[in-house]
């Protein structure tokens, strides 16, 4: 791509974000033109295609849709960290865990359910399961299994390694890290891989959460879709809400990020807290 080719024209703007929200959802606004810019034309050089058009072409007329996930994969934004917006694991801790085992040592089938929607790199979905494997005593026989998902297929392998540099398992108190995670070392970086029990109780994979159907047999009791609803628009918020509540059992929770919320967006959760919401019978 030549210095002619690096900016990106408002026809191919276009042309790629109409591209990315049918496929993803994701509503690109024209303030976002410069990230998506800089990421393509990564993708690009390394394509050595001539423009952003050809670039789109060979997306769109790609047979396998392996260019477009790879899309997606470039575009997705993915922050996260170890116990990010700590007052929803408070939460967990206090009130839902305690609940919901007390609500599952009663019935036949003793497991929680959990789905960790925009998984990223697997610090949340991890995160979850160090707060419930410190909450639930072996004699309950309550058990739990959580599912984690994400977009993009470059992020879930970095999951489902559960391999972490030093700086990012910072914010995980010292007895978790030492009782959940093996410490090594390679090529003088410190690095600490989640064990071996701990990933028996994540599942992770692939999944567009504006997918017409959602993969559950059975419901779900919690739900974390954190800090993703905000690249959506109302529309497609308001279906994706509709689902969410849809597969899970009455009293289920949903936690959304700090910054979201569901005001403007029509729905049947009761309002528990800012950016928590609960599935309760009657609603």
């Amino acid at each position: 791509m030549t210095d002619e080719t690096a900016k990106i024209s408002d026809t191919d703007f276009k042309l790629f974000s109409d591209l990315i929200y049918r496929k993803s959802g994701i509503n690109i606004q024209p303030h976002k033109r410069s990230l998506i810019e800089n990421r393509l034309g990564r993708e690009i050089r390394k394509g050595r295609f001539a423009s952003f058009k050809e670039f789109y072409d060979f997306v769109t007329t790609d047979q396998s849709g392996n260019e477009v996930v790879a899309l997606l994969d470039a575009v997705s934004t993915n922050v996260t960290h170890f116990f990010r917006e700590n007052k929803h694991f408070e939460f967990l801790k206090k009130k839902v865990i305690p609940e919901m085992s007390k609500k599952k040592a009663a019935e036949s089938e003793r497991l929680i359910r959990i789905w960790s929607a925009a998984s990223s790199s697997g610090e949340e979905p991890y995160t979850l399961a160090l707060v419930i494997e410190e909450l639930l005593p072996d004699s309950s026989g309550v058990n739990y299994k959580i599912l984690g998902t994400d977009i993009s297929t470059k992020v879930l392998s970095l999951a489902k390694a559960g391999c972490y540099r030093e700086d990012k398992v910072k914010d995980i108190p010292l007895s978790l890290l030492s009782r959940y995670f093996i410490r090594g070392c390679e090529n003088g970086e410190t690095h600490y891989t989640v064990n071996e029990h701990l990933k028996k109780r994540v599942l992770f994979q692939r999944f567009n959460l504006i997918s017409e159907s959602f993969p559950f047999r059975h419901p779900l009791d919690i739900i974390f879709c954190r800090n993703v609803m905000i690249y959506f628009d109302k529309p497609t918020q308001e279906k994706i809400v509709r689902r969410f509540y849809n597969h899970l059992s009455e009293g289920g929770y949903l936690f959304l990020g700090h910054s979201e919320g569901l005001t403007g967006v029509s729905h049947q959760f009761r309002y528990i807290m800012p950016s928590v919401y609960k599935k309760e019978k009657g609603d």
